[in-house]
């Protein structure tokens, strides 16, 4: 896949070459043609999130359940992850031996700090903002943490899953933010959001390997008990070859670059 940024450089200064428009709605996945039923029925959303460099590490276009359960709602649950041009997902300028030997700080991640939008008029059922952020992302000890997390899960310890997060409801379909940086939440319950407000940022809290944001479409706004809804957005490029093409309606596919832009 080649790039337009140069080795190691912010995906925020990527700028964009010729676009195309095509429609899209999923990917025929051929491993698994139940996917496609699914995903039909997705609820067609904005963005979440702006700008260049993102990825969607786990994507529902290429497996379902996307986090490999059905547990908290994460059916359908995308992560999107920020990344520079090289080849591999690179999500801090430096290199991966250094990565994993010393780690990095938390702020200097690409995604950290990325303005977090409301997909929808919403009114907000849940804010979360007192839960600390790691300083330093250390991958093998996020893994780890990733790890006693899943085998020692009891309803009280959600929080310490979800980290900071934010959950809104449009009538009977809600939304779910998680991993938010701390103090960064910018609403508060019961408040009325609209499209494309700002309700916090990218941050590295609770279940996180490294600074991503967790976004997924729920039926109830418990995740303990609510089921996942399949979600598609309703405009973003893909970047395919030098190009970008832009995309409706679509359903980022698993390490597809993808920019969002403001609906």
């Amino acid at each position: 896949m080649g790039l337009a940024a140069p080795t190691g450089a912010d995906p925020r200064a990527w700028h964009s070459s010729a676009q195309s428009r095509q429609r899209l709605v999923a990917r025929p996945m051929p491993y698994d043609r139940g996917v496609i039923g699914e995903l039909e029925s997705a609820v067609v959303v904005a963005s979440p999130l702006r700008g260049d460099g993102w990825v969607a590490v786990n994507s529902p276009a290429d497996r379902i359940p996307s986090h490999g359960t059905d547990m908290l709602g994460q059916r359908y649950a995308y992560d999107f992850l920020r990344v520079d041009g090289r080849k591999r997902l690179h999500w801090h300028r430096a290199g991966w031996p250094r990565t994993l030997l010393l780690g990095v700080p938390t702020r200097e991640c690409y995604a950290w700090g990325a303005s977090v939008h409301a997909p929808f008029d919403a009114q907000v059922v849940q804010a979360v903002d007192a839960i600390e952020e790691r300083s330093r992302v250390h991958p093998l000890r996020e893994l780890a943490l990733v790890l006693w997390n899943a085998l020692t899960f009891t309803p009280a310890r959600l929080p310490a899953v979800l980290g900071n997060h934010v959950i809104l409801r449009r009538d009977d379909l809600f939304a779910a933010f998680a991993h938010l940086a701390p103090e960064s939440v910018a609403v508060r319950e019961g408040q009325d959001v609209r499209l494309g407000e700002v309700i916090g940022r990218v941050g590295h809290t609770g279940n996180s390997t490294s600074p991503h944001l967790h976004f997924q479409l729920m039926d109830a706004a418990d995740p303990l008990v609510a089921k996942g809804m399949p979600c598609a957005f309703t405009s973003y490029d893909a970047l395919r070859g030098d190009a970008w093409v832009r995309v409706e309606d679509g359903i980022p596919g698993k390490r597809e670059r993808i920019r969002f832009t403001d609906p």
